[in-house]
């Protein structure tokens, strides 16, 4: 299987959110945000730890008030993954969580008060190593903005964030991000194209309020797959109204199927047709709900019949060819051993796991040599 990416990525300026690095060369970062009541504080670990088994890379988690602000403190003491507290309107909520640990901050300067509120906030980021990200969306442009351009138009976003990151850049603080987010697909697109070109600074992509989880996914895909497409984009969230571990999931998946990253089992895999030798819907069902704690890099192919079968098998780490009577597994492009129907997801399931550990060993090693 090519694991190369042809798509030629932007240049952009790399900051650090955490021990994650956003921009520049670094890998593409998936990211979620929390759903929670942040001040239910067990809810809210226990939310974040499943979006880590996913693999998350960064966090976003909304602070509303001062109270939620101490219990984004006592969150930041028990999980890894770096954290971006989401915030609007209160400057001190800024202050405090920069205080207790945060990683970036989510904020529009021109909303968190008068200049001298703006340099307090970022003075305390400078000097705890923060980053800060620009959130602009359609849905909530400065009004004298949506005077002068009618509606929200992929201008009148761009404008909006240009505005928010010349506070930033007037005090010399290059350690951010921006978004231009909006529900409508060529919206969002038009819009980061636009800025793409004006900025240095990495940007975060999203098409936001995207929808449930069939629609909000096939939406996402259309509108983020352009710009991953185009190189445009070095952090993303998927914005489904679903569990947010589904947002980690497809966000991997969209990185995958434009081979920018590597993680977890990317599935090759027949729709099916008479031709079948077993009940190719079935086994992937239950395989992939089966082998999602995986996070190492596999291709697995399942085919149902040899009109495919051998072809893909061969180019994955592992295959399956549906045959009669007995079925094909490929290892590592070749031919390995027979199998048959009853309990092929147990099989199957067996080998994906040896697999992944001998290649994650595989990967350890190159990693301890330097």
């Amino acid at each position: 299987m090519q694991h190369t990416s042809p798509i030629q990525r932007r240049k952009s300026r790399q900051i650090r959110v955490g021990s994650v690095l956003v921009g520049g060369d670094a890998p593409i970062s998936v990211q979620s945000m929390t759903n929670t009541e942040t001040c239910d504080v067990d809810a809210t670990v226990a939310q974040i730890r499943r979006m880590e088994k996913a693999g998350v890379d960064l966090v976003r988690v909304s602070v509303p008030s001062m109270e939620a602000a101490e219990a984004f403190g006592k969150i930041r003491q028990l999980v890894q993954t770096p954290l971006i507290a989401d915030i609007h309107f209160d400057h001190k909520i800024a202050l405090r969580v920069a205080e207790l640990g945060v990683d970036c901050l989510r904020i529009n300067p021109g909303n968190i008060g008068n200049e001298a509120r703006v340099r307090e906030v970022v003075a305390a980021a400078r000097d705890k190593g923060i980053s800060i990200r620009i959130g602009v969306n359609a849905g909530s442009l400065e009004k004298d903005l949506q005077k002068k351009y009618g509606e929200p138009t992929p201008a009148a976003l761009v404008e909006s964030a240009l505005r928010h990151a010349s506070y930033l850049d007037r005090l010399d603080f290059q350690e951010y991000k921006i978004s231009v987010k909006a529900s409508d697909v060529f919206m969002a697109v038009a819009a980061y194209r636009q800025l793409a070109s004006e900025v240095e600074q990495p940007l975060h992509l999203g098409i936001t309020e995207a929808g449930g989880l069939r629609s909000g996914t096939v939406k996402s895909a259309v509108g983020l797959g352009i710009l991953l497409m185009e190189g445009i984009g070095d952090t993303l969230r998927v914005s489904l109204a679903a569990d947010p571990v589904e947002e980690v999931k497809v966000g991997f998946d969209l990185l995958k199927s434009l081979r920018l990253r590597s993680k977890g089992i990317n599935f090759i895999a027949c729709p099916s047709c008479s031709r079948q030798n077993f009940d190719v819907v079935a086994t992937m069902n239950e395989l992939e709900n089966r082998v999602e704690d995986l996070l190492t890099p596999l291709d697995v192919a399942v085919i149902g019949c040899v009109v495919n079968g051998p072809g893909e098998a061969r180019e994955a780490d592992l295959g399956l060819t549906g045959g009669s009577p007995q079925h094909l597994i490929y290892i590592d492009g070749k031919p390995a051993s027979k199998t048959v129907s009853d309990g092929l997801v147990d099989h199957l399931e067996q080998l994906i796991r040896e697999k992944a550990a001998e290649k994650q060993a595989a990967l350890d090693q190159l990693i301890l040599r330097g």
